[in-house]
């Protein structure tokens, strides 16, 4: 892949690795170096829709390889002129899980980093709005880490306020249902 090529070329320190899988070219990039780099994927090399980005834990792995880090964050870019995909992989650190926040450069990525901060508890420096997103402020843990507690010990202390005001709303009329009788 040509955009492989020019990323070793520019950023040689920044290239930890690269592969393909299923036909898409994957490379790992240390995350000192992730804003310089995905500026460069998207003002020079043309990536300029971030599809997706997210969380992986990696505790307990036993698949192909040994993974440096607990965790990573996966960018899914997408160059609309050229009509091609590069995934990007971070490896991030468990005593220290930040990246770079690229709001700056895609927009969407605010969502994005929200959801897997809240999920992971990676932290994106530079975000615009760093906090939780699906679950409730005062919440503890990151329900997508592989160490966490299924069955908590104790209930969410908030959840009789939202059941509560769960069968407050139900008596309203949503669409063209009307979904109980309060």
């Amino acid at each position: 892949m040509e955009a492989l090529d020019k990323l070793k070329e520019r950023f040689p320190q920044a290239v930890l690795g690269e592969e393909t899988s299923c036909g898409q070219a994957m490379v790992y990039v240390d995350r000192n170096y992730l804003l310089e780099v995905m500026k460069f994927l998207h003002d020079e090399l043309g990536f300029d829709h971030l599809a997706d980005l997210g969380g992986v834990d990696y505790l307990g792995w036993k698949g192909k390889g040994k993974k440096p880090e607990r965790f990573e964050v996966v960018y899914n870019l997408y160059s609309i002129g050229k009509r091609e995909f590069l995934r990007v992989k971070v490896p991030v650190p468990e005593k220290d899980p930040w990246v770079p926040s690229v709001t700056k450069i895609w927009q969407v990525a605010n969502w994005f980093e929200r959801e897997c901060y809240d999920m992971f508890g990676i932290r994106f420096k530079g975000h615009p709005d760093l906090r939780r997103i699906l679950m409730p402020e005062d919440w503890k843990g990151y329900p997508l880490r592989k160490d966490y507690a299924l069955q908590p010990e104790e209930e969410w202390p908030e959840y009789d306020k939202v059941r509560a005001k769960a069968r407050e709303l139900c008596r309203y009329e949503w669409g063209d249902r009307k979904v109980r009788e309060g």
